[in-house]
């Protein structure tokens, strides 16, 4: 099976990029139009993450959403054929000395980011850092098993390897036991089970469980956390810069980390709301009463 899904996106992901696009722009139509895929999840999500918008500001967003979304489909089967020249030129990294500053201090760092932009071709940062500290993508295992494959292999396509995240703490023990410096992305914008939610907090207008996982570790290490924030350039087209969140986490009030993060995704998402991923049920979960 994983023959056969693989060899189906090789041979599609052979088509010039222009071609792809241009599936894309059909897809848009049926995905939207006809299938209406998550159609109601995203209009909620938009309404009220919006409030202050129209019905007709919401649904063009909306449409603009969609056909990106359409867009983020494409692009991620094309890293199948996806040489290393042309990714990086059209994902580029600003202040990615922010990092290598911090291995010269003699620690690993913790990268936040979310389903913003393009968050697979950001596994291309692996070229940009020294080889001998690796860029790990931290991420849960799909339920497909075959598709899981296929995912760890793009994403580990560009030199980049992939931690599973029950394997994370074990992973960032032995290396520091070993002097072994790396950095590890956390995607950190999806919801946290129910059970597991010790943190909630007003996001784009909502009550939002918020994990913590990655702020736990950077505290557990010291090590320091930055934002990478991904904008879209124009079609196909990305640049990263790399922000600051906090140099000294045991320093740090508890949730301060985390807290800092959501709001600079918050305004990220205002600004240009049509590229985050508004067909997760991101509020699924209500905060309970007691």
């Amino acid at each position: 099976m994983f023959n056969l899904i693989y060899t189906i996106f090789w041979l599609i992901t052979l088509l010039p990029l222009k071609v792809l696009y241009f599936i894309s722009d059909l897809s848009y139509y049926v995905v939207y139009y006809i299938v209406g895929y998550r159609r109601k999840v995203v209009r909620r999500n938009l309404i009220n993450s919006f409030p202050e918008k129209s019905v007709a500001e919401i649904a063009e967003i909306e449409r603009k959403f969609y056909h990106f979304f359409c867009d983020i489909f494409i692009e991620t089967m094309y890293q199948t054929h996806l040489s290393k020249d042309k990714v990086l030129s059209r994902m580029t990294f600003k202040n990615e000395e922010l990092i290598t500053e911090q291995y010269a201090h003699n620690k690993s760092v913790m990268l936040m980011t979310a389903h913003y932009g393009n968050w697979e071709w950001i596994s291309s940062l692996a070229m940009h850092l020294p080889p001998d500290k690796t860029f790990y993508g931290i991420y849960k295992r799909l339920k497909n098993k075959h598709f899981d494959k296929l995912m760890s292999m793009l994403r580990m396509k560009f030199g980049g390897g992939s931690i599973e995240t029950q394997e994370l703490f074990k992973t960032m023990l032995t290396m520091r036991n070993n002097s072994k410096l790396g950095a590890f992305v956390m995607v950190a914008d999806q919801r946290s089970a129910p059970q597991s939610s010790r943190l909630w907090m007003n996001f784009l207008h909502q009550e939002t469980s918020v994990l913590v996982g990655t702020e736990q570790l950077a505290k557990k290490f010291n090590y320091p956390v930055l934002f990478m924030n991904v904008s879209r350039v124009k079609r196909g087209y990305y640049t990263c810069e790399f922000e600051m969140i906090e140099p000294d986490p045991q320093s740090s009030e508890n949730y301060q980390i985390t807290e800092k993060y959501m709001h600079l995704l918050e305004e990220k998402i205002k600004k240009n709301p049509e590229f985050w991923l508004w067909s997760h049920n991101r509020w699924k979960h209500k905060r309970p009463i007691d």
